[in-house]
């Protein structure tokens, strides 16, 4: 029989326990916190992809994010001013706290011609938190990128910043804050960018169509309802759906269409679309072509199901939703890439989970990158001219809209399947519970580079990498003085 313990010999026992339990989670709670200001160079750990690894972070003679701008002597051909105000807005007839560009929600509608220099000069009002502005999808200078405590400081009431980009990308974009980004883009503070061909007139009729949710009332435009746009029997008409909310929409029409474009890129060979609705990612965008019927009876395309773009004469009735999405991997007709994914000399992962742990000293289930919670998260890192793999997977239970800066990626695989239709080049991609994604892209942009879910809600829980090229770094910091957050 073996001898009983005394009680101080028990104590003992009960101390040791105790410690062998809280010491591992003492230490993860420590190493989960950060500091009062912080650089993203010194966050997690470095992942080559398996190619060469090489000068990074805080080296001699780095080039800083803040000098990758275009010409500065290059006079703007396209100069726009914005105003950031925090104000109550009207929607639907009830007022709403929220957000402002030059006085209304949305903001203005950029257009700009291709190969112009675009000079955006934003001023802040009186935005507390500070305001950044990003320019989604849109592949600007580093410099210009937008994101608070990145590649600049956030602009505190009564600063201002001015954005310089060349307009070489035609299509359909969106801008909006990068600075406590998801309660400024969800109270409305943000804007449209079109870039339209160097010649030629376009589509006929051109429809912008910003998708937005303000307290629960489904928008288009900032307003409520049916958008109404004119047009004449036989005319084109280009609609440009964009989703500014967290998570995916459809849209679909009661006559055939086309899907023109995905995220600003066109579509090759797009054929006409009849018993499919098109899914939208958050922070996507979707250009769709109608033809307005001879008999000038009004199409009615769907932004989902509470709001639609009703186009000619008339109010026809909401069709069905579609029973099924476009597959856009076998949309369109293939062509040539311009780089071969072949010779990709970086493979990544990404592969995105949800497990307890400990996210800046708070206890919970928290979003993991490759395992890791933040800030414990890798800085994937390029050289200029690589071909760059990067397989996504997604078991955290719920659907994520990831969302690359500074580059458009070209779609070859989801879950294993090749793609077969027209290259689908995106920014933006919806990734469901248990997917997975190849996509490839040639790191042709120098700059520090998020890549992060657009479901601004999961950024902000710690869903959140960064793209690095070697020799490349960042005076600003993420919180400190200018209080810079950037999710």
């Amino acid at each position: 029989m073996a001898p009983r313990l005394s009680k101080r010999g028990r104590l003992v026992v009960a101390l040791i326990a105790t410690v062998a339990i809280l010491a591992p989670l003492a230490w993860l709670w420590q190493s989960s916190l950060v500091a009062k200001s912080y650089s993203v160079m010194e966050m997690g750990y470095l992942d080559y992809g398996g190619g060469p690894a090489g000068g990074h972070d805080h080296e001699a003679g780095a080039r800083s994010v803040a000098d990758i701008t275009v010409n500065t002597t290059r006079k703007a051909d396209l100069r726009v001013d914005l105003v950031a105000a925090q104000q109550n807005l009207i929607i639907g007839g009830k007022s709403v706290p929220g957000y402002t560009l030059n006085g209304t929600s949305p903001g203005p509608t950029i257009t700009a011609r291709e190969g112009q220099l675009v000079e955006v000069h934003l001023r802040n009002a009186s935005v507390k938190a500070g305001v950044t502005l990003h320019w989604h999808g849109y592949d600007v200078p580093a410099a210009m990128d937008g994101v608070a405590g990145v590649t600049q400081d956030e602009v505190p009431i009564g600063g201002e910043f001015t954005y310089r980009f060349v307009a070489n990308q035609i299509g359909t974009y969106w801008y909006h804050s990068h600075q406590v980004s998801n309660p400024q883009v969800i109270g409305g503070l943000f804007g449209t960018l079109v870039v339209l061909p160097k010649a030629g007139r376009g589509d006929p009729v051109d429809v912008v169509a910003a998708a937005h949710s303000y307290a629960g009332m489904k928008t288009i435009n900032g307003e409520v309802g049916d958008l109404k746009v004119p047009a004449k029997p036989g005319q084109q008409v280009r609609v440009r759906v964009i989703n500014t909310d967290n998570g995916p929409i459809e849209t679909w029409a009661d006559t055939p269409f086309r899907v023109l474009a995905i995220d600003g890129f066109p579509v090759n060979g797009p054929t006409e679309v009849t018993d499919r609705s098109v899914t939208v990612t958050a922070g996507g965008r979707a250009d769709l072509g109608v033809t307005v019927p001879s008999d000038g009876k009004a199409v009615r395309v769907q932004i989902s199901k509470g709001t639609a773009v009703v186009i000619g004469a008339g109010d026809p009735v909401a069709p069905p939703q579609p029973a099924a999405a476009l597959d856009l991997l076998s949309y369109g007709r293939p062509t040539a890439l311009p780089f071969d994914p072949a010779t990709a000399n970086r493979h990544f992962d990404y592969s995105i989970g949800h497990r307890p742990g400990f996210v800046r000293g708070a206890p919970g289930l928290w979003w993991s990158i490759n395992g890791h919670l933040y800030p414990h998260v890798p800085m994937y890192v390029v050289r200029e001219g690589d071909v760059v793999i990067m397989h996504i997977d997604n078991h955290s239970g719920e659907l994520h809209p990831m969302h690359l800066h500074g580059h458009h990626a070209v779609v070859l695989a989801r879950n294993g399947v090749a793609a077969t239709g027209s290259p689908w080049w995106m920014d933006s991609v919806n990734v469901l519970e248990g997917e997975t994604y190849d996509i490839a892209f040639v790191a042709n942009n120098p700059g520090i580079w998020l890549d992060h879910c657009h479901h601004l809600k999961h950024a902000a829980q710690g869903m959140v990498a960064h793209l690095m090229y070697e020799g490349i770094d960042t005076p600003y910091r993420i919180g400190g003085a200018a209080d810079n957050r950037p999710d």
